[in-house]
């Protein structure tokens, strides 16, 4: 057979298993789902504009930062990312907002690539972090008991399909230590993890019938994006209210959000928040969550947050087995690094820590306590390897 005739016989092959592909998906998936895939394809920081959302409204009482132009700050900031100039830098680097917080007074603020203060921007997964702010809010006001309870004890549907639920705790989903089956893409185009996580428009649906054990809860940590879909049907049903009602009357309001907001849904039909990606906002209102944090949950001299809430969710985490339980991404960060209730830290060598709240494309609310500083981040892609905007944050917190 000649060369000529095996490749067009190899076409041909090629042609069959994508049309097979294709038919298998049309009756196993949503034809939304399959669209969004084929369609939108990768992620990108404008995907706000294209989900169906949840409005968040600024309240009447709003809160303003008080302006401190530093130019020390500019210049050690030149020099941890070896650059001559910052706002050069920044534009380079596909940024759209910039924001250097120390505590109220605002160091540094900057828009770039057509971005200006009132531009909405997304958060990717530093939506995790303001879940798992509601889930402290939700033990708090004593919707939920503990961390330590069971996750079936709030979603029995699980235990039904696999005993097996009942090890699990909430505390499991909040450190991605559930050990639940995660493969982000699978040789079937459809039925990566990934894709479903992001494109199905069912994600209760999904979250609760696709989710497997694979490994025993605790033992290693494993970033999963099924974890904030069950906390938010948990938030759904202990609360009795939206996922996005709870945010704007425990954070947005109390905060006095300069801007409204969104969370985006997963489709208009299950009207259920992307719990894992979705919250979109303006980059000051972003600063505020970053410093109901720095601040150990108080605001405006009010305990909003309780303050052993915040330590528990951000203080090193560090196991004696730390080889084995954290993967390479954790274990190259700065410090000794580490993750917490959906916080990334990095522990330095004094014992002293900071910690950020990141998302893909290079979304960072990044909090260093010790030197009582916000840096926000907001970008259409990260510009530079992403492991270095973390170090910019992490040196810049060392020397000022």
């Amino acid at each position: 057979m000649s060369i000529r005739k095996i490749s067009g016989f190899a076409g041909i092959v090629v042609c069959c298993l994508i049309l097979f592909m294709f038919l298998a998906a049309l009756i196993n998936y949503p034809h939304k789902y399959i669209y969004r895939v084929l369609v939108w394809q990768e992620s990108d920081a404008f995907d706000w504009q294209k989900f169906p959302s949840r409005e968040l409204h600024a309240p009447e009482k709003t809160f303003h930062f008080d302006t401190a132009p530093d130019e020390r700050t500019e210049e050690l900031l030149e020099k941890v990312a070896g650059f001559y100039d910052l706002e050069t830098f920044l534009d380079e680097t596909d940024t759209q907002s910039f924001i250097v917080l120390r505590d109220t007074l605002l160091l540094y603020e900057g828009y770039f690539n057509g971005a200006r203060r009132n531009s909405v921007v997304t958060s990717f997964s530093v939506a995790k972090s303001f879940t798992s702010a509601l889930i402290g809010f939700a033990i708090q006001d004593g919707f939920i008991d503990s961390v330590d309870d069971p996750v079936t004890r709030y979603l029995p549907e699980l235990a039904e399909r696999d005993e097996r639920f009942s090890n699990i705790k909430v505390q499991h989903l909040l450190m991605m230590t559930s050990g639940l089956e995660y493969d982000k893409n699978r040789l079937f185009l459809f039925n990566g993890d990934d894709p479903l996580t992001t494109y199905y428009p069912d994600q209760r649906k999904l979250a609760l019938e696709n989710t497997h054990i694979t490994t025993n809860p605790g033992s290693t940590f494993d970033y999963n994006k099924y974890h904030p879909q069950l906390l938010g049907m948990i938030l759904e049903r202990t609360t009795g209210m939206l996922v996005t009602e709870y945010l704007q009357l425990k954070i947005w309001d109390p905060l006095g959000m300069e801007f409204d907001g969104s969370w985006s849904l997963d489709s208009e039909e299950s009207g259920f928040e992307k719990m894992e990606t979705g919250v979109n906002a303006r980059a000051i209102d972003f600063a505020k969550f970053g410093r109901l944090f720095l601040n150990n949950g108080r605001w405006q001299g009010e305990q909003l947050l309780p303050e052993w809430w915040v330590n528990e969710s951000t203080s090193p985490f560090i196991p004696g087995n730390y080889t084995e339980y954290y993967n390479e991404n954790v274990k190259e960060m700065p410090g000794t690094g580490y993750y917490k209730y959906m916080w990334w830290g990095f522990m330095r060598d004094d014992g002293s820590y900071d910690f950020m709240a990141e998302g893909d494309k290079g979304q960072f609310i990044y909090i260093s306590p010790e030197k009582n500083l916000v840096i926000v981040r907001n970008g259409t892609g990260y510009g530079v390897e992403p492991k270095e905007w973390v170090s910019i944050f992490y040196r810049f917190s060392d020397v000022y």
